[in-house]
């Protein structure tokens, strides 16, 4: 093991005997950013949310994108940029050995055209941004096979739910995140299949309960207390669910509740010799986030269905293999310092180019092998002028304005960033002010000027959802933050027609926060990505243990939280 100091936080981070053996098998050097900064700059290339009204530079419609005009990128409709009235290979450049390959790729990045959003097979679904197979969604970021899913993260398989995160199988449900398979659940997380239940908190296979914590194969319980049928519905009948002072009250009796339940140190099934937390069916894989079907990985985050040999890799999978510092994208193999690649193989430095092999530096390009900087050349040629690109990378650094220094081997710079640091995900897990960013070196965009007038303020919002009438369509309400958060707030907001439908049928009281803002508040139900070695908290006599278990484990519970962390035999004894 070896400690460095990070060139951007200062701070000292190890690299482990295992790491270096992975940084061979790739051939690339060891990293000089450390694990959170290197994960912060990946998200700094991604922009789910915020959209920008501007015109095809091919065909000049007008059309919703994630570039701002502020930024001088050539930006087609999805149409034109798949279209066969463009190649790429003519944006292609001779590779000039007297500036930095950064520079190099960054007049690149502003010559080749890029499509306006990530959308495929979408139907009636403009408003939505990186999927696959939407239909009549709103507002959905991320995600495969929805229906009617408004105000979405990262969804699969789902219909007919609203205010939806990291889920799958999900329907006629409300305020989900991180719970698979469940079906009229309202205000929950971390739960699986469950039904007509709300305000869970790790639940399964659950049904007819409210506001209860680590309950397994339950039905007819009120915070965690035994009910029957009868006594159940008195309390829904008799407690207005649909009352939104009474919804504040149940989520702050809902965390009071979790306090005195024990947690489990980690969410962790069916894995194998692996740390992190919200982990399924993993093997060997180590500091890793929300992942499922990973081997032999680390610093993993949302990477789904078969990732093997990977480093330092988010929003990724469907077998994917020998990823390293990739931001993005679906399968391939031997693959680096990429963002929203598809299928590529034996390649370093690209953005947008999908089912490539043996590409270095380029962009947008789509079934082409042995090109440079979109340049074509022969195998010969490619494997002879690499290897000089890589030594010229290294003696030719290119360095930021906070002295930076990025040599083969490191991420893209921050600057090469298409994306505003407050518009890309960086901010969801690495909030910073407009100082904070601009001091650290990034760049910022201030809201639009807003050209209406709020109607509706959230203190005149009735109280119950049966009180309010269709009127609130017409209405311009204003965000309970006000705009003084750092969660992408739009400051105001309008209920849509068909979001009006589903609070009035499904009894719920009408939102207080813009979607940008309760998407934060849901992300919020995560624990901080990061773990702490701890040991497990448990005391109890009629454990196996004598007098406090000495289990250790790795967590993403710091030490000074309340919450009473259990080991994995010490929760399924206690809880289960």
């Amino acid at each position: 093991m070896e400690t460095h100091v990070c060139q951007n936080c200062k701070n000292n981070f190890s690299i482990e005997s295992e790491d270096f053996l992975f940084y061979k098998k790739i051939d690339v050097p060891p990293p000089t950013f450390c694990p959170d900064c290197r994960f912060q700059r990946r998200l700094l290339f991604r922009n789910n949310r915020v959209f920008y009204r501007r015109e095809c530079n091919l065909c000049n419609k007008s059309l919703l994108s994630v570039y701002n005009k502020e930024h001088q990128y050539i930006i087609y409709c999805k149409e034109c940029w798949l279209s066969d009235k463009w190649d790429p290979i003519d944006y292609g450049q001779d590779y000039d050995f007297t500036t930095s390959f950064f520079e190099q790729f960054k007049s690149l990045q502003t010559s080749v055209p890029r499509a306006n959003l990530y959308q495929t097979n979408f139907i009636s679904s403009e408003y939505c941004n990186y999927g696959l197979d939407l239909k009549e969604c709103y507002l959905l970021f991320g995600g495969i096979n929805n229906e009617r899913v408004y105000f979405g993260n990262q969804i699969f398989d789902s219909n007919d739910s609203l205010d939806v995160a990291f889920s799958e199988k999900v329907e006629f449900s409300y305020e989900i995140f991180e719970c698979q398979r469940v079906s009229n659940v309202f205000f929950s997380c971390y739960s699986s299949d469950c039904v007509n239940s709300s305000y869970l908190i790790d639940c399964r296979n659950c049904m007819d309960c409210f506001g209860c914590v680590g309950l397994v194969s339950k039905q007819y319980h009120i915070f965690n207390q035994p009910y029957t049928r009868e006594e159940y519905q008195e309390f829904i009948n008799a407690n207005r669910i649909g009352s939104y002072k009474n919804h504040l009250e149940f989520l702050e009796k809902l965390q009071e509740l979790k306090l005195e339940i024990p947690s489990r140190y980690a969410r962790i099934y069916k894995s194998l010799n692996s740390d992190g937390d919200d982990l399924v069916e993993v093997r060997n894989t180590h500091n890793s986030f929300s992942s499922h079907q990973a081997e032999d990985s680390k610093y993993l985050f949302f990477c789904r269905n078969k990732t093997k040999d990977s480093y330092d890799t988010s929003f990724q999978g469907f077998n994917a293999e020998l990823l390293y510092e990739i931001a993005h994208g679906f399968s391939g193999s031997n693959t680096a310092f990429g963002v929203r690649n598809f299928s590529n193989q034996d390649s370093r430095y690209n953005e947008e180019c999908h089912n490539c092999l043996n590409i270095f530096g380029c962009e947008g390009l789509r079934k082409k092998q042995y090109c440079i900087l979109n340049k074509q050349y022969t195998k010969d040629e490619y494997e002879a002028l690499l290897p000089k690109i890589i030594e010229h990378m290294n003696k030719m650094p290119y360095i930021d304005s906070k002295k930076r220094i990025y040599t083969y081997g490191e991420f893209f710079p921050s600057d090469l960033s298409p994306f505003s640091y407050n518009d890309s995900l960086a901010q969801e897990y690495f909030p910073l002010t407009k100082e904070q960013a601009i001091e650290s070196g990034y760049t910022w965009k201030d809201l639009e000027a807003r050209n209406y007038q709020v109607t509706l303020k959230t203190n005149d919002i009735p109280d119950q959802i049966k009180d309010i009438n269709g009127d609130v369509l017409n209405q311009i309400i204003a965000c309970q933050h006000e705009g003084k958060c750092l969660e992408q707030c739009t400051e105001s907001f309008k209920i849509v027609s068909e979001e009006l439908k589903f609070y009035k049928k499904m009894n719920l009281p009408l939102p207080r926060l813009c979607p940008n803002c309760r998407h934060y508040e849901r992300i919020k139900l995560r624990n901080p990505l990061k773990l702490y070695h701890r040991s497990c908290m448990c005391d109890l006599p009629n454990h196996s243990h004598q007098g406090k278990c000495e289990v250790e484990f790795e967590t993403s519970y710091a030490p000074d939280r309340k919450e009473k962390v259990y080991c994995e035999k010490c929760y399924q004894q206690e809880v289960i």
